[in-house]
């Protein structure tokens, strides 16, 4: 797909003033913190808008195509011909423009939806209408114990965001080893990973060799993103839900949560056995 020119977008932090309430004097002392910027994205697929979704105004490109692929309005990055990103007084326009045919099935299933960064089904009207993978055709090769710890080890360093703000979620791309390869951050847990995905779709790297690690909880949603990107492993920081354990298992998602450095638990699936792993 086109790589356009990067816009001005609006920073993803700012400071603002505040104060510090020392309670074992009562006194306050004057200060500032940086604060997450959270804004209202009009994602417009030719000129028909779509969703508006609130999101931290940062990597709205890579947003979009994960967003694009996670909907399923796009099948592959290819589908998508342009993207432009026009700030507003009052939020940011982004027009996407799909490939004719594609654009066609987008207006015979266009819907209106209105995101939060609580909820990634908001706008959906009826059960049919929920998000759906495939169940893999084979099993995704295991990922053995110490990726996962190597990439909760270095997470932190690939969230700098989250450094000034304390307020954003994660969702980085590992390697089978546990290097992280990209990571994205926003306000919202699923943008955080449709824009993670969306990266990975417009550099063109596939999802078989490696895994998703996110710094939220395992939700029906985040179980279903992943695998319609591909991946076969999910890792998340937070415990997961019944229906995301459920959908794991039918799509044939491994499911790591409450992944610590020194543990973890499996929900699904299984990871490599770690002397079979370093075995020639």
């Amino acid at each position: 797909m086109p790589r356009n020119s990067p816009p001005a977008q609006p920073p993803a932090s700012v400071a603002t003033p505040a104060s510090t309430l020392r309670f074992a004097s009562g006194r306050s002392e004057a200060a500032s913190a940086e604060v997450a910027v959270e804004a209202a994205v009009n994602i417009v697929y030719g000129n028909l808008p779509y969703a508006v979704m609130m999101a931290t105004p940062s990597d709205l490109e890579d947003f979009v195509v994960g967003f694009s692929l996670t909907e399923g309005i796009i099948r592959s990055g290819d589908e998508i011909r342009g993207i432009a990103v026009s700030p507003q007084a009052n939020g940011i326009i982004v027009t996407v423009e799909l490939a004719p045919g594609r654009f066609r099935e987008h207006l015979a299933r266009r819907r209106n939806l209105s995101g939060r960064t609580s909820c990634g089904l908001c706008g959906v009207e009826a059960l049919a209408d929920l998000p759906a993978a495939e169940a893999r055709a084979g099993g995704a090769t295991p990922i053995t114990p110490a990726a996962i710890a190597a990439a909760l080890g270095s997470l932190e360093r690939h969230q700098p965001l989250h450094r000034l703000t304390r307020s954003v979620h994660a969702a980085a791309w590992c390697g089978r080893d546990g290097t992280i390869l990209a990571a994205r951050e926003d306000v919202g847990r699923h943008n955080a990973l449709d824009k993670l995905i969306g990266a990975r779709l417009r550099a063109g790297h596939p999802a078989n060799d490696g895994f998703v690690l996110v710094t939220s909880r395992a939700s029906f949603e985040m179980v279903e993103k992943a695998a319609i990107f591909g991946a076969g492993t999910l890792v998340t920081i937070s415990a997961p839900t019944s229906l995301a354990i459920e959908r794991a298992k039918v799509l044939g998602l491994t499911l790591v949560c409450v992944a610590r450095e020194d543990a973890a638990r499996i929900f699904a699936g299984a990871l490599a056995n770690p002397v079979e792993a370093e075995a020639p």
